[in-house]
């Protein structure tokens, strides 16, 4: 016999309590008759005898039902042999992914991971189904259900140590969700054309850290019946600190000293308070990118865990070769390097078609000299070219400007370039130049007439809509009363196939149209800026025009100098051929192998600079790791399950399942056999009967005592 709650056992220990009542007398049962006791003194009675025990039966009857009540409440069952099932565990399907992303390169992080996975391989059956893909900013498939089917059972763990023995953590960022979901994807496809499995799970082995990329699973429906088991990994020091470039050089002022804002931030777990940011650059005759040679004396900074500190740092002379800024005293190293280029102006070029003389104070061209200003981002060139002479051979110019008729040959070679996707502003100084407008759209006799005002005109009717308007449409800016104009050019926009009016002048007449051509426009504005048109030169509004006029050509911004890894790099086509050589130079200095005929340069892998070379230009950029690599903090344990994965609880121990599933088959036996009840009526029976005998004996005592009394 076996008990389920053997502790009430001890109750039985009460049986104690009978016998010491039956041991214990307070006081003797004999009486004796005397006369008065008014003269003697009380004295208790002496003991002549020992105590001993009386009533024997009473007292195990009472006993009894101490014990009876003991073990029914101890719930006794008699055991029996329970047949296992003869079947083994059903087969599972499993998507292992292993994180190698820039965190995963902490301390021992990386040797855990495989160490887990080896595990996970051992534990596998023969009937186990497994695919196994690494995961940063991409997922990498390594092995798939397809190998792993056609690998014999022995050599399957063999398979995957030899496709991961290459294998180690990069630089990238972490995209959890999209791993997630393309595992989660992977193990519902894999259900076509296999046998059914008892379990679909993802297991995903990672530090499981807060900078990763969990927003794509917000909007993802889980698939029903797939589970997520995280084998989270947990590096043995937490202290960490992080340099991120704050802003580029390009954002200062080009009349400003040249300067570098650096963002120091800390881990809420860090240990260490204590840094210093040092100017570097590669040292020399070494292989490794990351080998870095302090140039400039420190700049100590206190940053308190879990807060972060902005740090301006001047940026060296040219000559020292400076590319980089290295945080010292942080415990880990990955993320303590910041690599900064100084951005390059775009080469913008402008085609002026004029005659006048650059610093004419009257004329159209003295304004727009002095309207583009070169700026760390964009450089603007205006090339002027006298109205009878011909477009020179190169005109690749981004914005084409013309004040004065244009001759025969131009005509020619700026319909060429509008119907390329360029822009043209026209804006004639007199009605006779207006009609030269005809032959370049290839319509009809235009017929344009000079206007004025009887005192001066604004503007009205305003298309903010527009991008060429587009900048003024907030409310601040949208104020054009305060530009006047004296006179302008009349044009019928009925004329003009597809002529769109973008501004009109209060009397009604258009101010500035659009006419479209091929995949390019004409700007015609109605009046100059020069003071004798208008007071547009001499307003805000005209560099801000002018820039959007720009944009709208086609302008590209200039290419930033710092990338994250991962990230695509547009290459440069001058002369839009993708015939011409170009070659990029990894930050070792080795040339990095490009497709025939690419547009990007996508192998960004390893932080560092990198250069461009395309025929005599060349540039340089820098790439960096991703900022929330540094945000090494674990992620709360339920975030996942908040996004709607749902997590398995961890496999139970063996040794522990067995012993759950022992103690589930007792109390099953407990409740079928029910042995206690019995013992509870045995019980209430002993009871009546210790009662019944209680009462006789009481009885049986009283009868003497009462007849002697």
């Amino acid at each position: 016999m076996s008990f389920l709650a053997p502790l009430f056992l001890l109750g039985a220990l009460a049986v104690a309590l009978p016998v010491v009542f039956h041991l214990v007398r307070r006081t003797t049962r004999e009486r004796t008759v005397f006369s008065s006791l008014m003269f003697l003194r009380p004295t208790p009675p002496r003991l002549t005898r020992r105590n001993r025990l009386e009533h024997l039966l009473l007292l195990l009857l009472r006993c009894a039902v101490l014990c009876l009540l003991a073990a029914g409440f101890a719930r006794p069952f008699f055991k029996q042999v329970v047949p296992q099932p003869a079947s083994a565990d059903p087969a599972r399907r499993l998507a292992v992914l292993l994180d190698t992303s820039a965190s995963m390169r902490r301390g021992t992080l990386w040797t855990e991971a495989r160490a887990k996975l080896d595990a996970l391989l051992r534990k596998t059956s023969p009937a186990d189904q497994v695919a196994v893909f690494t995961f940063d900013r991409e997922v990498t498939p390594l092995v798939t259900f397809d190998q792993w089917s056609t690998t014999a059972a022995g050599d399957r763990a063999a398979l995957v140590r030899g496709r991961l023995a290459g294998v180690t953590p990069g630089w990238a960022g972490t995209a959890l969700d999209q791993a997630l979901i393309r595992a989660a994807e992977v193990v519902t496809e894999a259900d076509e054309g296999r046998p059914a499995v008892g379990q679909r799970q993802v297991v995903l082995i990672s530090d499981f850290q807060a900078g990763s990329r969990l927003g794509a699973l917000q909007g993802y429906e889980w698939p029903k019946g797939v589970g997520v088991t995280v084998e989270a990994l947990t590096p043995r020091a937490t202290s960490n600190a992080s340099a991120q470039l704050a802003s580029e050089i390009a954002d200062a002022k080009p009349t400003a000293e040249t300067a570098v804002r650096v963002r120091v931030a800390n881990e809420p777990d860090a240990k260490r308070e204590q840094f210093s940011l040092h100017w570097a650059r590669a040292e020399k005759n070494s292989k490794s990118s990351g080998a870095a040679e302090l140039l400039t004396n420190a700049v100590e900074i206190y940053v308190p865990a879990g807060q972060s500190r902005i740090v301006s740092l001047a940026v060296p002379a040219a000559d020292a070769g400076a590319d980089r800024i290295v945080l010292r005293g942080d415990d880990e190293d990955f993320d303590n390097t910041v690599f900064v280029v100084p951005p390059q102006p775009a080469q913008l070029r402008v085609l002026y078609l004029g005659g006048e003389a650059a610093t004419d104070a009257s004329q159209p061209r003295y304004f727009l000299e002095r309207a583009f200003q070169e700026t760390r981002r964009q450089a603007v060139r205006l090339q002027a070219v006298p109205p009878t002479a011909p477009l020179p051979p190169d005109a690749a110019a981004t914005l084409f400007v013309a004040t004065s008729a244009l001759a025969g040959d131009q005509t020619v070679g700026l319909r060429e370039r509008l119907e390329a996707g360029r822009t043209l502003l026209f804006a004639p100084t007199y009605a006779t130049a207006a009609a030269s407008l005809a032959s370049l759209l290839n319509t009809g006799a235009l017929t344009v007439t000079e206007g004025a005002f009887a005192n001066y005109g604004m503007l009205s009717e305003v298309d903010f809509r527009h991008p060429l308007f587009a900048v003024f449409a907030d409310a601040r800016f949208s104020d054009f009363t305060k530009i006047h104009f004296w006179k302008y050019r009349r044009f019928d926009a009925a004329a003009l196939t597809g002529a769109r009016i973008l501004a009109r002048f209060d009397n009604g007449d258009p101010a500035f149209l659009e006419v479209p051509v091929g995949r390019g426009r004409v700007i015609v504005l109605a009046s100059g800026w020069q003071p004798a048109d208008s007071q547009l030169a001499l307003s805000s509004k005209f560099v801000p025009l002018l820039y959007s006029l720009l944009d709208l050509s086609g302008a590209a911004p200039p290419a930033p100098a710092a990338y994250q890894v991962g990230d695509r790099v547009p290459l440069p086509r001058p002369d839009g051929s993708l015939a011409a050589p170009i070659a990029v130079f990894g930050p070792e200095g080795s040339p990095v192998k490009l497709e025939s005929g690419a547009t990007d340069f996508a192998a960004t892998r390893v932080p560092g600079v990198y250069r461009i070379e395309a025929g005599p230009a060349s540039r340089r950029f820098a790439v960096n790791l991703d900022p929330a690599e540094s945000r090494t903090a674990p992620l709360p344990a339920d975030e996942l399950e908040r996004l709607g994965a749902p997590v398995a609880s961890a496999a139970p121990d063996p040794v522990r399942a067995a012993e759950q599933r022992v103690r589930l088959q007792n109390a099953e036996l407990e409740n079928r056999q029910k042995l206690w009840r019995w013992l509870i009526v045995a019980a209430l029976g002993v009871v009546l009967a210790e009662t019944w005998l209680a009462g006789r004996t009481a009885r049986r005592v009283a009868a003497p005592e009462g007849a002697t009394s």
